[in-house]
C-alpha cells in the first residue's frame, strides 16, 4: 500500500510515493520554464504541466505505481487557471510572479487581512475582467493550479481553505468574499466550493489512469497549497511548531491552533490540517547570495571559506589573509534587498548594497557581510512573528541553501534559535501524499505526530553579542535609507 503526492511547482513538477508508514519510496521531477509574452507577465500552458506529470510519473517504479491507493496534491500559491464548462483552459495559466496587475492594487485599500500582491488570483482576475472580456465570457471556473490538476485527473471542482485564503478574494478563513467579488465585478460563480485539504475530492478517471500508469478509481484528495503541504511533510503538527526554509527566498512558518491576529507584514493563512499558520516571507536569500558570489567572482567553496575564516583545516587564501573575517567585517553592513522585500517592510522598491566599506576590506569580508545581511533579513522576519505572539525558540530547517555547517551556525546565532535539520528532502510532495492517505481513510488526524520525519539538532545560538550589535546596525541602516527607494503603499 502506498500513496502518491504531486507537487505542482513554479519551475518543476515533483512526484513522490510514500509507503503506509509515511516513508518515501521513490521520487521524480520534471522541470519547465515560464512564458513571458510581455514584460512583467508570467504564464504557462497547462499542457506543459500535464506533460511534466506524465513524464515524472513514468519515472516511478511500475510496482510502486500499481500499489498507489490515493493521490494528494500540493501546488504553487496565488496563480489562477481559467477553464470553460468542458474543463478546457481558455488561456495560459497566470502565475504568482506576474506583475501585470500592479496598477490595480488600489482596489484593495489598506489595511488588508493579508498583504496583497499583483500575482495573486484577485488582482489577476480583475485584470482579466478589464482587459480580456472575451476570455471572461468563456470562463466557467477560476481554479488554483493544484485544483486544475485534480480536475484534469477526474476529480471534483473544489478548492481548500489554504489556497482560497491566499487569493485576496476570501476572508482569512478562506470563505469567498461575495461583497468584494461584486465590487470588483468578478463573477461569484467562477469560484469552487470549499472542502478540507484532507477531504476526498473524486477519483482518478480511466483516461488519466492510463496516462499515468495508475489504477482507475483511486481516491483524489482535495489537496493544499505548497507551503502548508511542506509544513505537513516536515512534521509541523502542534501549535507553535516552526519551519525555516531557505531557497531562492526564505519563509518562516509557525503553526497556530487558532487564527492569529493580523500583523502588518505577516501572512496568516489556513494550514493543510485544521490549524492556521503565521508566515514571514523574505524574497532575498539564495538569490542575493548567488548574485553577490557572482559579483565577487567566487566559487561557492571559496566563498564559504573566505566568509567564515580558516576553519575545518583548509589552507589560507591571499584574499582572506587568514584573518578572522567576522571581526574584520564588523563595520560593514550589507542590505540584501535586491528584489524589494516583503516581511517585515512590505516594500517592493527596497534595494540593497554595502555600507561601511574601507580599504582593508576584502572579497571575504564583503561575502561575510552578505551572509550576515541575509541572516539579519531572516531575523527581521522572525522578529515580526515573535512580536505577533509566537515565542519561537526552535526552528526546523529545510531548503537546499542551508546545508553548510558554518552558515547554519550563523543562522542560529542571528535568529537566536535552535535549528533542527529535517530528514525529509521532499517535504511538499510528502505532505501531499499524506493528504492522500487521510482522504482515503488510511490515516487520521491523530496519526500525524507519529508520521513526523526525524530531525537532528545542527546548531544552537552561542550568545554572540557582537553579532547582535551588528543586527541592530542593520535594522537602523534600513530605516535610515528607506526613503531613498521611493514611495510605496503597503496593502
Amino acid at each position: 500500500m502506498s500513496f502518491l503526492g504531486i507537487d505542482l511547482g513554479t519551475g518543476s513538477l515533483k512526484v513522490a510515493i510514500v509507503d503506509q508508514h509515511g516513508r518515501e519510496q521513490a521520487v521524480a521531477s520534471v522541470a519547465y520554464a515560464l512564458d513571458t509574452p510581455h514584460a512583467g507577465w508570467a504564464e504557462i500552458s497547462v499542457q506543459t504541466w500535464w506533460r511534466a506529470l506524465c513524464e515524472a510519473t513514468a519515472r516511478l517504479p511500475d510496482g510502486l505505481r500499481h500499489d498507489v491507493q490515493a493521490i494528494g496534491f500540493s501546488g504553487q500559491m496565488h496563480g489562477v487557471v481559467l477553464i470553460d464548462a468542458a474543463g478546457e483552459a481558455v488561456r495560459p495559466a497566470m502565475l504568482w510572479p506576474d506583475t501585470r496587475a500592479l496598477d490595480l492594487l488600489e482596489a484593495w485599500p489598506a489595511p488588508q487581512p493579508n498583504p496583497v500582491a499583483p500575482g495573486m488570483a484577485g488582482p489577476l482576475l480583475r485584470w482579466i475582467v478589464l482587459h480580456e472580456p472575451q476570455v471572461a465570457r468563456r470562463t466557467r471556473w477560476a481554479l488554483q493550479p493544484k485544483d486544475w490538476l485534480r480536475v484534469a485527473l477526474g476529480g471534483a471542482v473544489a478548492t481548500d481553505p489554504s489556497d482560497a485564503c491566499a487569493t485576496a478574494l476570501a476572508d482569512p478563513a478562506g470563505v469567498w468574499d461575495a461583497a468584494l467579488l461584486e465590487r470588483l465585478e468578478i463573477p461569484r460563480e467562477w469560484f469552487a466550493p470549499l472542502a478540507p485539504s484532507y477531504a476526498a475530492g473524486g477519483v482518478l478517471s480511466p483516461q488519466a489512469a492510463q496516462a499515468l500508469g495508475l489504477r482507475a478509481g483511486i481516491v483524489l484528495a482535495t489537496g493544499a497549497a505548497d507551503t502548508p503541504c511542506a509544513a505537513l511533510g516536515s512534521g509541523l503538527v502542534h501549535d507553535g511548531d516552526a519551519l525555516l526554509t531557505t531557497g531562492t527566498g526564505g519563509q518562516i512558518v509557525v503553526l497556530a491552533a487558532q487564527a492569529p491576529a493580523a500583523v502588518k507584514g505577516l501572512h496568516r493563512y489556513r494550514a493543510a490540517s485544521d490549524h492556521w499558520y503565521r508566515m514571514a516571507a523574505m524574497q532575498n536569500v539564495g538569490i542575493a547570495l548567488e548574485r553577490v558570489r557572482g559579483w565577487l567572482g567566487y566559487e561557492w567553496a571559496d566563498a564559504y571559506r573566505d566568509a567564515f575564516g580558516e576553519t575545518m583545516g583548509s589552507s589560507a587564501s591571499a584574499d582572506s589573509n587568514t584573518a578572522n573575517t567576522a571581526n574584520t567585517a564588523a563595520g560593514l553592513t550589507f542590505l540584501p534587498y535586491l528584489t524589494g522585500e516583503r516581511t517585515p517592510w512590505l516594500n517592493p522598491l527596497a534595494r540593497g548594497g554595502w555600507l561601511g566599506l574601507a580599504l582593508d576590506h576584502t572579497r571575504g569580508t564583503m561575502m561575510r557581510a552578505a551572509f550576515e545581511g541575509v541572516a539579519f533579513s531572516l531575523r527581521a522576519g522572525l522578529d515580526a512573528i515573535r512580536a505577533s505572539g509566537a515565542p519561537v525558540t526552535t526552528l526546523k530547517l529545510a531548503g537546499g541553501g542551508s546545508v553548510d555547517a558554518r552558515w547554519r551556525q550563523l543562522l542560529a546565532d542571528a535568529l537566536n534559535a535552535d535549528l533542527y535539520a529535517v530528514d525529509c528532502p521532499n517535504a511538499a510532495p510528502r505532505g501531499a501524499a499524506i493528504l492522500g492517505g487521510l482522504a482515503s481513510g488510511h490515516w487520521h488526524a491523530g496519526d500525524l505526530a507519529a508520521l513526523a520525519p526525524g530531525a537532528t539538532r545542527v546548531a544552537s545560538p552561542q550568545g554572540d553579542v557582537a553579532l547582535a550589535e551588528r543586527y541592530g546596525r542593520f535594522v537602523d541602516l534600513y530605516g535610515r535609507v528607506e526613503s531613498w527607494f521611493g514611495a510605496t503603499t503597503p496593502r
